[in-house]
């Protein structure tokens, strides 16, 4: 059945890109469905929120959805089709704090998991987009900056231990994260590496995840900039509060002629 379906795309003029959309929502769906299951509402309902489990955003969510129920109307089983997420729902993320953030790290160190540590600090140090992984290449790393498209900066520190690992996997052009297989590690990978940290590093689960830890990311630079902000209008204000007592008017200074 999906076969002939995205045949039928293609039929109708379906560009490369969109079937290749189709296909990996397809998939997604394909690893959630237990042998002999059948798609059914109350399944699907519970497939979206395992989407939203793994780090999935609920426009990624909505876009699986949407490949399932053209595929479901397309074999004639509408009834079965699934409703779409609200954006404005699932939309706020749990807080991940700094003190949770370092026992990523620190518990990823301890167990040995170099990879998912440098993924953890990573999404924790960059305002990194998970799709935008593939563009972490050693080229990028080792001039400092990620372009995804906008420019991004690589901080010293991860570049250091960016550039040193790939030296000890013999990584020497090309992106710094891939599988064993030389492939490029998906979005399910990622999440249930960092996930697989939540016990013992004692942070919940839902927070454990790209999405979470870039969130902390952005919220820290931007706290940085209003104490930066703030600090500049204060030393502005000094500064006019001096220039006002050496040429301030002052009436008593004033001589009348």
């Amino acid at each position: 059945m999906e076969l002939r379906f995205l045949e039928n795309l293609r039929e109708h003029g379906r560009t490369k890109n969109t079937i290749s959309v189709y296909r990996r929502n397809l998939s997604k769906l394909r690893k959630s469905l237990p042998e002999g299951s059948n798609l059914d509402p109350a399944f699907l309902s519970n497939w979206q929120s395992e989407l939203l489990e793994q780090g999935y955003s609920p426009g990624t969510v909505n876009s699986c959805t949407a490949t399932v129920n053209s595929l479901l109307e397309f074999a004639g089983r509408r009834d079965l089709q699934a409703g779409q997420l609200p954006l404005s729902e699932g939309t706020l993320l749990p807080e991940l704090t700094r003190n949770e953030y370092l026992r990523l790290l620190q518990t990823a160190k301890h167990l040995g998991k170099r990879q998912t540590y440098l993924l953890v600090l990573m999404f924790g140090t960059m305002d990194l987009p998970l799709h935008a992984l593939p563009c972490v290449t050693v080229e990028a790393v080792r001039e400092g900056w990620v372009f995804v498209p906008r420019r991004l900066r690589v901080p010293l520190c991860l570049r250091s231990e960016l550039l040193a690992y790939a030296g000890e996997r013999g990584i020497g052009s090309g992106p710094v994260f891939c599988t064993r297989y030389g492939k490029l590690m998906d979005r399910g990978n990622i999440n249930t590496r960092i996930q697989a940290l939540s016990r013992d590093a004692r942070v919940a689960p839902e927070k454990c995840n790209p999405r979470c830890l870039r969130k902390l990311c952005i919220a820290t630079q931007e706290s940085i900039r209003a104490n930066l902000e703030l600090l500049a209008e204060q030393t502005y204000d000094r500064l006019l509060e001096n220039e006002a007592l050496t040429v301030g008017w002052n009436e008593s200074e004033v001589v009348l002629k």
